[in-house]
């Protein structure tokens, strides 16, 4: 899917991932030798600092033997095997569905299963793809190509020149980690180019194409080039035939700024219209640049507002917050418009008219740019919808795409030449249906996934928990067969609550295989923090106000106590990344309400997090440890800090990659290695490769299932530690 936004082509200029849930970046121990007079605790107050060297030979032999303890006290579980099967049949599945790309030269799949664990990235035709087995011609075999150069390559993804497509960049990563190397392929002789563009450093950052010759490249370039959180803040305009370290400077940001750069404004036959560039002065707020004339000129638009598209001859923004311009007030998450041309006349001297504005409880999540039209994915009371939106007789006017009520919907592929268009449904008890849509016809099934489990029996339901300030949090349960409300249900329970990233139904696939079918039950929380109801359900949980976030996932863990629906002993709880700190800081703050919690390549020291990976580049989230007003409100809940001598916690099962350059596996090894001080039981896991976004073959992605859900048995069902 092209995404609309042209911050998110600035982001991905300057960072591999604009997923919000983070990096590694290598930290010299050494260099601390006591608490900082900023108040960051040294080796002095701190003896697992040792722990964030990711590689070092006593970090890694440290490792080892926890390895050697979890899966002698997993694997022989007896149900091991069979719940890893049972994953590893849903993974390798050759009956799920193949979601495309649309390009001119053809439909483009990546693809992993038993006989290629690495993935084939493939493509074929629209008219076979609507067949029950489309035929697929591969374009690059990347299990070839790391077996060829004694490589863990691992696909994340390409970038190529419109509108043919065919010339692109690859962009390869050794185990996972989110920093690739690019090269450049041609789709049209499958090939990599010999003598082409080839950047074999690895680094964060990416490239676009300006023409068949010349790429926009922000990168680890050397000295002055990284920002203190480790992103690039330079970006070059690179010629083919020349040395990149001889490639001209266009743009700098600042070394402070989380990320910078400079990207291309184009719409969707290709065209360029500007040059952007922008600063990401937090996480969550950035200034944004238009070239005129040789200068950059600073965008008059909010901190928390950025470009999003051209659509019918309009430049297209988004605003988090309320944005108060020409005599009008545009209020938070609404799309504005202005003329292209007159916007390119004076960037900021424009006319902006309101497209869209949000009803209550809603929130929009992400959009594509057909050849006609703009479609636009929304969260109504976190029920999904699309809306077409197109420019007609002066106006603006939308209508709602004609998909089924009452479940997930998204936009799953889009072609920018043509109306043609995909769309996902899905809840937690069917499988996901794929739609399409032509521009002139009603979306219609073309595709269905299997079932993964027997839903015979379950059922969802929707509730309210109340946390500490008295906001209403909703929160889905779904139910196992014959579910009495005896308080005995093993339930698990997730969440995320960060970055104003939103957590919605699904198909529970594994989970309701491996654990409903079990007799499990599963809870999904839509906390603050998260995104669920638009930017303010996220602002109304950062920096000072995290700890709301906490509260509220704890009441949920409440109110299902309270409504017996479970009880404390059979009460499990899970996340990842943010959501790691989230279940860090729920069983450290109550011990007493949880039976279980598994701790995914979690943020956990949060007194250091700043300099371990990219945590400096979420200060915008949490706040900064270093300024004493803003370590107050962290070290109340950093769950490392809060494992103390005395306090009987549940036993925690927490999981890292050591390939992990997002949130660094040392945050869960410095975890471990505390409850191990205090005597405390815990299980430990590191997963060798794989990196924050688990890119590691379907063999080892069932394995990580069954330990987690051998635990989850153990600990829930009645089995000793």
């Amino acid at each position: 899917m092209k995404l609309v936004s042209t911050l998110a082509l600035a982001a991905v200029m300057t960072i591999a991932s604009t997923n919000p849930a983070l990096a590694d970046n290598h930290q010299d121990a050494e260099a601390d030798t006591t608490m900082a007079d900023d108040g960051v605790p040294g080796p002095d107050e701190d003896p697992y600092i040792w722990l964030e060297e990711a590689r070092s030979e006593r970090a890694l032999a440290w490792v080892e033997n926890e390895n050697e303890r979890t899966l002698a006290a997993l694997e022989n579980d007896p149900r091991f095997e069979t719940l890893k099967a049972e994953a590893l049949a849903i993974y390798d599945s050759e009956d799920r569905i193949p979601f495309v790309s649309f390009r001119p030269d053809g439909l483009y799949n990546f693809w992993q299963d038993k006989q290629n664990p690495k993935g084939l990235l493939r493509r074929t035709t629209l008219e076979s793809y609507q067949t029950e087995e489309p035929e697929w011609e591969t374009v690059l075999d990347v299990d070839a190509l790391a077996a060829k150069e004694g490589r863990e390559w691992v696909y994340k993804g390409s970038t190529c020149l419109p509108p043919a497509l065919t010339k692109c960049m690859i962009a390869l990563s050794d185990g996972g980690e989110d920093a690739t190397i690019l090269r450049e392929f041609d789709t049209s002789t499958k090939s990599f180019v010999e003598d082409g563009f080839v950047l074999e450093e690895k680094s964060q950052g990416g490239v676009q194409w300006v023409d068949a010759d010349t790429l926009m490249v922000g990168r680890d370039f050397g000295s002055n080039t990284l920002t203190d959180s480790e992103y690039p803040f330079t970006t070059r305009i690179w010629k083919r035939g020349t040395d990149i370290a001889d490639a001209p400077e266009i743009y700098r940001g600042k070394p402070s700024d989380v990320w910078a750069g400079a990207s291309l404004l184009r719409d969707n036959t290709g065209t360029i219209h500007a040059r952007m560039a922008m600063r990401g002065t937090s996480f969550h707020e950035a200034q944004h640049f238009v070239q005129k004339d040789g200068e950059w000129v600073k965008l008059d638009i909010p901190l928390k507002a950025s470009p999003y598209g051209i659509v019918d001859d309009h430049l297209l923004y988004t605003t988090d917050v309320d944005w108060e311009a020409d005599g009008q007030t545009f209020p938070a998450d609404s799309l504005v418009a202005v003329d292209l041309e007159a916007w390119k006349a004076d960037p900021n001297g424009a006319a902006k008219t309101l497209v869209w504005a949000p009803g209550e409880r809603q929130t929009k999540r992400g959009g594509a740019v057909t050849g006609n039209a703009l479609f636009v994915q929304l969260l109504d009371n976190v029920i999904g919808k699309v809306l077409q939106f197109n420019h007609v007789d002066g106006e603006w006017v939308s209508e709602e795409v004609e998909l089924p009520d009452n479940a997930t919907v998204g936009i799953a592929a889009s072609s920018a030449e043509t109306d043609q268009i995909m769309f996902t449904v899905t809840d937690f008890l069917n499988p996901t249906t794929l739609y399409y849509a032509d521009g002139g016809t009603a979306p219609r099934p073309i595709k269905n996934s299997p079932a993964y489990f027997d839903p015979a029996g379950m059922d969802a339901e929707q509730h309210e928990a109340t946390s500490a300030d008295g906001t209403k949090i909703p929160y889905f349960i779904v139910k196992p067969k014959g579910m009495a409300m005896d308080g005995e249900t093993p339930v698990l329970m997730s969440g995320y609550g960060g970055f104003q990233i939103p957590r919605l139904p699904a198909y529970l696939g594994s989970t309701g295989k491996l654990w409903l079918e079990n007799g499990g039950a599963y809870v999904l929380a839509n906390l603050r923090g998260g995104g669920e109801f638009g930017p303010g359900w996220h602002q109304t949980a950062i920096r000072e106000n995290k700890q709301r976030t906490w509260d509220d996932f704890i009441a949920v863990g409440q109110d299902l106590v309270d409504r017996g629906f479970t009880s404390p002993d059979h009460l499990g709880i899970q996340g990842g990344s943010q959501g790691g700190l989230l279940v860090g800081t729920a069983f450290t703050q109550r011990p007493d309400l949880f039976g279980a919690a598994i701790v995914q390549i979690p943020l956990f020291d949060m007194l250091r997090y700043h300099l371990i990976g990219r945590g400096a580049s979420w200060i915008g989230e949490y706040g900064d440890p270093r300024i004493p007003e803003q370590r107050a409100w962290i070290e109340q809940y950093s769950p490392y800090q809060k494992i103390e001598v005395g306090v009987e916690y549940p036993t925690p099962f927490l999981w890292a990659s050591t390939a992990d350059d997002r949130t660094h596996p040392a945050h869960a090894r410095k975890g471990a290695a505390r409850l191990k001080e205090l005597d405390q039981p815990y299980y430990y896991f590191e997963d060798m490769t794989g990196g924050h976004s688990g890119g590691v073959d379907n063999e080892q992605r069932a394995k990580l299932q069954a330990l987690q859900y051998v635990y989850l048995m153990q600990q829930l069902m009645g089995d000793a530690f």
